[in-house]
């Protein structure tokens, strides 16, 4: 597996992570199958990637400089943004490839002991840590930059002009905080056309820029993108978000038809509506329009590669679920089980969902006049 030298690491530690007064240590957190049958390839490797990365950081850490480097495996979750385990495990060597070996391979600590302990934090894992770790850093004050799905791959990603990247993003953060709707015209196999309405007042947005100056902040790296929760309805005036969603699933268009925010009905060309329809009535949650994301890096040449981590940061996503971890109303009390929290992005670029085309995105300021950024699947402000 291809993967960064030495150098290479040091360079992104410090670039990512700002040095900060008391900066000491930083963990390379993964997670580990706890069924083995559940395991596969690419997670595989990138638990040998954790493992090599701490490695070679630890040699350069009085380069970065820092005093120490960890590696922290614990059993994984079973889905995206599910909270953490209670405890982790302190791992000399490589990580076992089952959680029945961590006992055997290292010391088990609370998480409440490693935050505090570490500062900083890389997540090369299978299942997203994104939202625990958003809402234990505002807790714990340490930084974090979360990679689920990370594969060589995404080196490319690792190695862009960020300065640039958190130019476009900033130029999206100030429009987003002024606007107090988002308006997007679909189109559907070049005929039929759907519209949603996004209800953007009474949020302001976050940008993932690949830098993580501030304490107590976490994100994705690698990173691109600017994003809101729409607003939810949680003040008492009901949510303007709504209109017809379509998402290709497969070969298929399924459309959510949305109102007050919520997925209330799901109808399609196959079996993927029914399906969609099911979780939105076994989970109402799975329903709740999470996130209105906007990423940049496909105007940079990056195409997908079928993670989500960097698939998110090409172009505009919407997500359906969690949304707590970005300021949003709707967390793990929402949702019947843990295994049963998800956050997940529906990405509208033509290489994902090659049926779906984003015709018009404007925003609507409260006292200036509406704004297309993005036309033809393109954006149109830089």
């Amino acid at each position: 597996m291809k993967t960064l030298e030495k150098d290479d690491l040091a360079r992104l530690i410090k670039s990512v992570f700002p040095a900060l007064p008391g900066d000491k240590r930083l963990g390379v957190l993964v997670d580990v199958p706890r069924k083995k049958a559940t395991d596969n390839p690419d997670w595989k490797k990138r638990r040998s990637l954790a493992g090599e990365w701490a490695s070679l950081l630890g040699a350069a850490a009085g380069d970065i400089p820092l005093e120490g480097i960890g590696l922290i495996a614990y059993p994984d979750v079973g889905s995206n943004n599910a909270d953490l385990p209670a405890t982790a495990y302190e791992i000399d060597g490589a990580p076992p490839d089952g959680a029945d070996g961590l006992a055997s391979s290292g010391r088990e600590v609370p998480f409440a002991e490693i935050f505090k302990r570490y500062q900083l934090f890389l997540a090369p894992t299978e299942f997203s840590t994104t939202a625990p770790l958003k809402i234990a850093a505002k807790e714990h004050g340490f930084r974090a930059a979360t990679m689920p799905g990370f594969s060589e791959k995404m080196l490319p990603a690792l190695k862009l002009d960020y300065d640039e990247v958190s130019r476009r993003v900033r130029l999206l953060q100030e429009r987003l905080d002024r606007a107090e709707t988002a308006r997007i015209s679909f189109l559907v196999d070049g005929e039929f056309n759907f519209r949603m309405t996004f209800d953007l007042r009474h949020r302001t947005s976050h940008v993932s820029s690949g830098r993580f100056p501030d304490k107590g902040t976490a994100g994705n790296l690698p990173s691109g993108e600017t994003y809101i929760v729409p607003y939810e309805g949680e003040r008492g005036e009901p949510s303007r978000t709504e209109g017809v969603l379509p998402v290709q699933i497969g070969l298929e268009i399924v459309l959510f038809l949305i109102q007050e925010n919520q997925a209330v009905y799901v109808d399609g060309e196959g079996e993927a509506d029914a399906d969609e329809m099911n979780h939105i009535m076994r989970e109402p949650a799975y329903g709740n329009m999470a996130e209105l994301g906007f990423g940049v890096l496909g105007d940079m040449g990056l195409r997908p590669i079928g993670e989500m981590l960097l698939d998110e940061k090409l172009g505009l996503h919407v997500a359906f679920g969690r949304s707590d971890h970005f300021g949003g109303a709707v967390g793990p009390k929402n949702f019947s089980a843990p295994s049963e929290v998800i956050h997940l992005d529906r990405i509208y670029i033509p290489a994902v969902q090659p049926r779906i085309s984003v015709e018009s995105l404007s925003l609507e300021y409260k006292d200036a006049a509406p704004e297309t950024v993005i036309e033809k699947d393109r954006y149109t402000i830089w």
